[in-house]
């Protein structure tokens, strides 16, 4: 009878499961079958053993149907409550089914660094002719927990990210594969150093370059949180796992434009669930993923053994496929591989390939890792040229990068080494005529008047219609003044924000937005400018030249309304996408520049916006050129492109990485509103990051952060001074002065290997 009772129990959770799943009890009459549930339990002693057994074994085969039925028409967000119900699986599980023994690094449970964040040292053990072979694997991830509200439902915060970090590096000195398990709804939101985004944003540097192969396993992804440890040479994915740039949730509050304390609509949410392309199926379609791992009915559960064996043959199936692609010698391993993998997906290969790299494999482990990445979302924007244009540019590429590796890396640095030899043997040379020249020297010297000190004729001119009196030169880093911002058209005053703190008078617009350049002269509060204001203005006069200018934004998820958008937005600014890339000077020294504006969907990164980013990275690498990020307004990662705009955190960041390893100087400055994913990326990671004075910099704005933490920020949270404090950015600078600024930065900063140098 006890066996009934369980089993009757068990009936009693799947019932609730489907209830969660569903959202409702009304769907296929779930009400009434927990109706009988409840029924059967109070008779359980009042009628026959048999009696209770068959309407047990009645009730069991028509859950079981409706389970099916379930299954077969799961929709987006059904998958998302899959995931989030409390009796799915977790790292936890995978850590004591998966893998033969482990260590947790970091502390456990509670005592913890961020118990969001688990990381642990483990041995899996593989078969090879029959024989076991312990390997050992560095395993990160999040961890949910059941209930324990310490673990932040997998939302780690900064410091947990940080602690990933520390432990990837370990992993890499060890020489051993990392294995990454993400089940985050996405990053705690908080500035507190390390900061959410900047954390991000640095381990995602770091895995561009991290060589020892790394392997992701998605169950739910959220975002940048889900970036944070999801860069990987092979991504597996949960075929009831889900993967998105946002909550459903949150793009229904977006796309409904629902006030903060409203309820979003149940019909909005489910609507952006599915537009958003969030599950397996989509993210394999769409090439964010590699594979998927298949799951039992409505999705597995903490005790679903046979399931963590599928989840370990995966794991080292990937693991093997990663390594047997840097191997010279691998065809027939490669082929038994894959022949196992059709004959019996729950069985691992049981092949000798070992998982420790030497030099020249790990290099092809990075050259594949930077393709994998640079080939992802290709298909998603417009502009991709012919196979003629294709090739003309490619050969037009191998031209300038023969070109400018000859005149810089070879005649310059002859150059430079003769300029050097010549130096030391002037230098000794002085030195010596010094040493025999001194006693007579010291005799006839005298000292120089400095009041008759000449002025140096670089800084004044013959004025000739004059008595020959020397006048000024204008100064060659003021801003060039060639453009005044249509702002300034308007006959009325303003009222400074911070005029009641600080007595700022009201300001005449023509004065504002001309003379003082948008800047309070009392407290030098920046208002907004357009961005043609900084093209016109910073950059010396006629230098820009534009590329890239026929990449455009397409609507690669079909999402509903999205294409109307686009083109209110490109008759809007004239403009493809929110990224426009061009060659320009400060004082004749040629940058490559890549601008955010805030005019093209408020500056929102999509596919088009990174592969323009990319291509420029590769530009001023292969012309030697610094590489100048002026955001002037980033509202973060497009959600409308789903993941395939999550997908540009990391292959921006690796094109970031290749063109700072090449001995690049990229700078950052940021302007107004600059938000989320690109902040947490390749933005992110800059080591040069400057603001424009009044600009506000962070992961997330007031709102997000109070529904997700449940606390009211400061109104100065986000404020560049903070940012500066908090050491995310190297400086603040006046927009007065941000050329002169731009100039310095560009003398004092970068490698010597810089054409300019």
């Amino acid at each position: 009878m006890n066996d009934l009772i369980k089993q009757l129990q068990e009936i009693d959770r799947r019932i609730g499961y489907l209830i969660h799943i569903k959202d409702t009890d009304q769907w296929g009459n779930l009400a009434e079958f927990r109706r009988r549930t409840e029924q059967l339990r109070n008779s359980a002693f009042d009628i026959s053993w048999d009696e209770f057994s068959a309407r047990l074994a009645k009730l069991d085969d028509s859950l079981r149907f409706l389970e099916e039925r379930c299954e077969e028409g799961l929709t987006s967000m059904e998958r998302v409550r899959i995931v989030r119900s409390p009796l799915r699986f977790t790292l936890k599980d995978i850590l004591e089914n998966v893998y033969e023994e482990h260590k947790e690094l970091g502390g456990a449970g509670e005592a913890n660094i961020d118990p969001a964040m688990v990381v642990a040292k483990a041995n899996i053990v593989r078969r090879i002719k029959r024989k076991p072979y312990t390997s050992p694997v560095m395993v990160i991830g999040q961890e949910v927990g059941r209930g324990e509200e310490f673990r932040n439902g997998g939302s780690c915060k900064p410091w947990g990210n940080e602690k990933a970090l520390r432990y990837m590096r370990v992993a890499e000195t060890e020489g051993i594969p990392i294995h990454f398990y993400i089940f985050t709804p996405g990053s705690y939101p908080v500035e507190d150093y390390p900061g959410a985004a900047q954390q991000i944003a640095r381990n995602l540097y770091t895995m561009t370059k991290l060589r020892v192969p790394m392997i992701s396993v998605i169950s739910e992804g959220g975002s940048g949180g889900a970036e944070a440890i999801g860069m990987s040479d092979f991504r597996l994915m949960f075929s009831h796992g889900y993967y998105s740039v946002i909550s459903p949730e949150g793009a229904a509050a977006i796309e409904g434009k629902v006030r903060e304390g409203k309820k979003v609509p149940a019909e909005l949410i489910e609507k952006c669930a599915r537009q958003l392309n969030i599950t397996a199926a989509d993210n394999l379609r769409l090439g964010t993923i590699d594979r998927i791992i298949k799951e039992p009915l409505l999705g597995a559960k903490s005790d679903d053994y046979a399931f963590f064996a599928r989840v370990r043959s995966e794991v080292i199936r990937a693991t093997d496929e990663v390594v047997l692609r840097t191997k010279s010698v691998r065809g027939f391993r490669s082929y038994e591989v894959k022949r196992k993998k059709a004959e019996n997906p729950d069985e691992a290969p049981q092949i000798d390939i070992p998982w420790d790299l030497d030099e020249d494999e790990t290099d092809r482990l990075l050259t594949l890792r930077s393709k994998k990445y640079r080939e992802m979302s290709l298909h998603s924007f417009g502009g991709i040229t012919m196979p003629a244009e294709t090739i003309f540019k490619a050969l037009y590429s191998v031209s300038e990068k023969v070109w400018y590796t000859l005149r810089y890396d070879v005649l310059k640095s002859q150059q430079k080494q003769i300029q050097k030899t010549i130096k030391e043997i002037s230098g000794e040379g002085t030195a010596l005529i010094n040493r025999i020249t001194a006693p007579f020297t010291k005799i006839f010297s005298k000292e120089e008047d400095e009041e008759h000190r000449p002025v140096p004729r670089s800084l004044v001119a013959q004025n000739s219609q004059t008595t020959g009196d020397y006048c000024l030169l204008q100064d060659p880093l003021e801003l060039t003044d060639t453009y005044t911002s249509p702002l300034a058209n308007e006959d009325r005053t303003i009222t400074c924000p911070n005029a009641e703190k600080h007595g700022c008078k009201d300001l005449w617009i023509p004065d504002l937005y001309g003379e003082f350049c948008g800047v309070c002269e009392n407290c030098g509060h920046h208002f907004p400018l357009e961005y043609q204001w900084y093209l016109r203005n910073v950059f010396d006069t006629d230098s820009i030249r534009i590329f890239n200018n026929d990449i455009f934004s397409k609507n690669p998820l079909n999402y509903e309304g999205f294409d109307e958008r686009l083109r209110a937005a490109r008759s809007k600014t004239g403009m493809g996408c929110a990224n426009l890339t061009f060659h320009a000077k400060v004082r004749d020294i040629e940058i490559v520049v890549t601008m955010l504006f805030s005019d093209f969907r408020n500056g929102t990164v999509g596919s088009a916006e990174g592969e323009k980013f990319v291509q420029a990275c590769d530009i001023a690498r292969r012309k030697k050129r610094p590489l100048l990020a002026y955001v002037h307004t980033t509202g973060g990662i497009r959600i409308q492109e789903g993941t395939l705009g999550v997908a540009q955190m990391p292959k921006c960041t690796m094109a970031v990485r290749e063109y700072i390893d090449a001995g690049g100087l990229y700078i950052v400055v940021y302007d107004n509103n600059s938000y989320a994913g690109p902040v947490a990326s390749f933005l992110g990671c800059s080591p040069y990051q400057f603001a424009i004075r009044s600009s506000r910099i962070g992961f997330a704005g007031p709102r997000v952060i109070r529904e997700t933490t449940g606390i009211d920020i400061p109104p100065d949270y986000h404020d560049a001074r903070n940012a500066l404090k908090r050491g995310h950015i190297q400086g603040i600078t006046d927009r007065r002065d941000f050329r002169r600024h731009l100039y310095q930065v560009i003398q004092t900063m970068g490698s010597p290997s810089l054409y300019y140098r």
